[in-house]
């Protein structure tokens, strides 16, 4: 292996080169490169059909890549994909409980199926049972579990293995505000405790908010990556949102007058300007009785996601569903041959 891959191996958890994967004539990952520091937490965004899944499949060793080069852990994803599975651990979109059997019967199989020590099994399940907060529930079938608890279980039921890295695919998705939060207050506290680097996804944008760093994926190509804060400053100022009789006339004076290039969302107009609050009272003068309604915000992830891809994170349709479980059937099988 070159010097070059060995220095990156040694410094980081994830390190992906030149990442190409095509479907006959079609490419879903065009040439990504990005790295993942080990005991961060990663996010990595983007539209239905960017091209996320695929890149987390190869990672997660279920397809091989048509060229370049994918490390996790310092193990080669495609000829050392044994290694890698034994490194990692998931909790997809829908759930994969056995609904049927307790919280402790559900991890107690993980841990099995994971080949974990006989004489550890029992510990390790009491630990992640106390750190999901379950124990008092543990011997309670999982059908009677809220969305929340039922997460939490499917977290810990990743980490009974003790992976270096952890994906998570859209894990609040479908819970409740409160329970959302506090998953989130739960995950965010995996680095430090459990010495994981979590990897995500969601469609949350506030939530990727929690992120070390973050990895913006569109049409199979990585747009943008950096930290939250570094990428709010792409926008290059305050975001106003404004709505008129005539969207288009409104654009048009907008670049001729004020030289901002504001684009059309739906029935609204959205533009970023260094200064908002003063730049407001000068384009609603310009504007006139054409304006309906303004507002202004400070730049967040998704007006980011919004000015690089054209659309929100919210317009994914989540109908990969059958997608993931089957990616879950065939991770235990290629596990269970590994």
């Amino acid at each position: 292996m070159p010097d070059y891959y060995l220095l990156h191996l040694r410094m980081k958890i994830v390190v992906v080169e030149n990442l190409v994967k095509r479907f006959g004539p079609v490419t879903a990952v065009d040439g990504i490169s990005f790295n993942v520091e080990e005991n961060s937490i990663f996010g990595f965004l983007g539209p239905n059909g960017a091209g996320k899944t695929t890149t987390i499949s190869i990672l997660c060793t279920l397809l091989e890549p048509t060229s370049g080069k994918a490390f996790l852990n310092g193990h080669d994803c495609s000829s050392e994909s044994s290694a890698v599975r034994k490194s990692i651990g998931i909790v997809f979109q829908d759930s994969s409980l056995d609904k049927d059997l307790t919280a402790r019967e559900n991890l107690m199989f993980h841990a099995q199926l994971y080949n974990v020590a006989k004489q550890e099994r029992r510990e390790r399940v009491g630990d992640a049972l106390s750190f999901a907060g379950l124990q008092d529930r543990a011997d309670d079938l999982v059908k009677k579990f809220s969305g929340g608890m039922k997460r939490r279980l499917e977290v810990a039921r990743g980490l009974i293995h003790k992976p270096k890295v952890l994906f998570l695919d859209e894990p609040t998705l479908g819970l409740d505000p409160q329970s959302r939060s506090n998953l989130w207050e739960f995950i965010t506290e995996l680095p430090r405790r459990h010495n994981v680097t979590i990897f995500m996804t969601t469609h949350y944008m506030e939530e990727a908010e929690v992120c070390d760093r973050i990895a913006i994926i569109d049409k199979g190509k990585i747009i943008a990556s950096g930290t939250p804060q570094g990428l709010k400053k792409l926008i290059g100022g305050d975001v106003i949102y404004l709505k008129s009789t005539d969207n288009g006339r409104a654009i048009a004076t907008l670049r001729e007058k004020f030289g901002i290039e504001a684009s059309e969302k739906e029935d609204e107009i959205f533009m970023s300007t260094p200064r908002g609050d003063s730049s407001i009272p000068s384009i609603i003068r310009e504007l006139g009785e054409s304006v309906l309604s303004v507002r202004m915000q400070r730049p967040t992830l998704n007006d980011v996601f919004l000015k690089l891809t054209g659309k929100e994170i919210r317009e994914e349709n989540h109908s990969s569903g059958s997608d993931v479980k089957e990616s879950v059937r065939s991770y235990r099988r290629r596990h269970d041959r590994g």
